[in-house]
């Protein structure tokens, strides 16, 4: 099956009631439907979206695959992100249509397959990583502390130049700035640091990833670093909410390692994992619509989020 995330100009998605006469009747869920024989997933949801609301999609990206298992059938959706379309919206079925915020849902109830899709949602398209190294710590901070004032941005502590009693200052620096928009804290590695100091976002790297045999607990968000198939397939395995994959392009980070190339990116990303992927490497604002449009979810930006 094929579903659309249709995204307009305010960031609100678009959320649909099931018809009457429909398993699960009255619930909300996401618009699209099934393949027919012979269509590709992007041509069932152009088709399903045209017949159920009345408008041509003009631009739609692969985002991530959802499978769940009702008591009526086992179903596997792809979902696409629809960010452009012509036509008035428009229940051609009798279903209600409603826009909604991201976090602040007001229909109910959510069709049971949609609800990790609405938790995926919650992701940021770019994630920072702080850059101490550079910039020093008070500046660091200070940086940190105006991006917090305008949005819930996301920021991964990752310090690899520090020792874990330096690492641990500057973690505690950052938790006594405001968050008055929300935003997070990723620590990098430590799980039990994580833990001690109520941090309930953990960043793994990739040999971590590789050993572990189980999802750390206690965490609300869990990410690793991935570099091919066999990473992104244990990010699968364990059941983690988001994968940074590169390094894309080259960066200063990776001087001697050759990138992978949107080419390679996207090619790991068309494997209908249930979880968003971040292009990292040589990321900055400017490449996140390449990144999305490459199967990415976003991007994870190092030193392009502090110069």
């Amino acid at each position: 099956m094929a579903a659309g995330i249709l995204i307009n100009a305010s960031g609100q998605f678009l959320l649909g009631s099931r018809p009457t006469g429909k398993p699960y009747a009255c619930y909300w869920e996401f618009p699209g439907g099934k393949l027919e024989q012979g269509e590709s997933a992007a041509e069932a949801l152009s088709r399903e979206l045209k017949e159920e609301m009345g408008i041509q999609v003009t631009q739609a990206t692969p985002w991530i695959t959802q499978r769940f298992n009702y008591p009526h059938a086992d179903v596997e959706l792809q979902f696409f992100k629809v960010t452009a379309w012509d036509g008035l919206l428009h229940g051609h079925e009798g279903q209600a249509l409603a826009w909604q915020n991201i976090g602040q849902l007001n229909v109910s109830p959510i069709l049971p397959a949609n609800g990790p899709i609405l938790r995926s949602l919650a992701l940021p398209s770019q994630i920072n990583i702080s850059n101490v190294a550079e910039l020093g710590l008070q500046t660091f901070l200070t940086q940190l502390e105006a991006k917090w004032a305008k949005e819930a941005a996301w920021v991964l502590i990752r310090e690899p130049q520090l020792s874990s009693s330096d690492y641990v200052k500057v973690v505690k620096s950052v938790q006594q700035i405001a968050r008055p928009h929300g935003g997070k804290i990723i620590i990098h590695h430590d799980i039990e640091l994580a833990r001690s100091l109520n941090i309930d976002c953990i960043h793994l790297t990739s040999a971590q990833l590789t050993a572990m045999g189980e999802r750390p607990q206690g965490m609300d968000w869990v990410s690793a670093s991935t570099h091919n198939l066999a990473d992104l397939q244990q990010v699968d395995r364990l059941g983690l909410d988001f994968a940074f994959l590169g390094h894309v392009n080259s960066s200063q980070s990776h001087p001697n390692q050759a990138p992978l190339g949107w080419n390679e990116f996207e090619a790991l990303c068309q494997h209908g994992w249930r979880f968003p992927i971040l292009a990292i490497g040589g990321q900055s604002p400017e490449t996140l619509s390449t990144a999305q449009r490459h199967g990415g979810h976003g991007i994870a930006v190092l030193r392009a989020a502090w110069f």
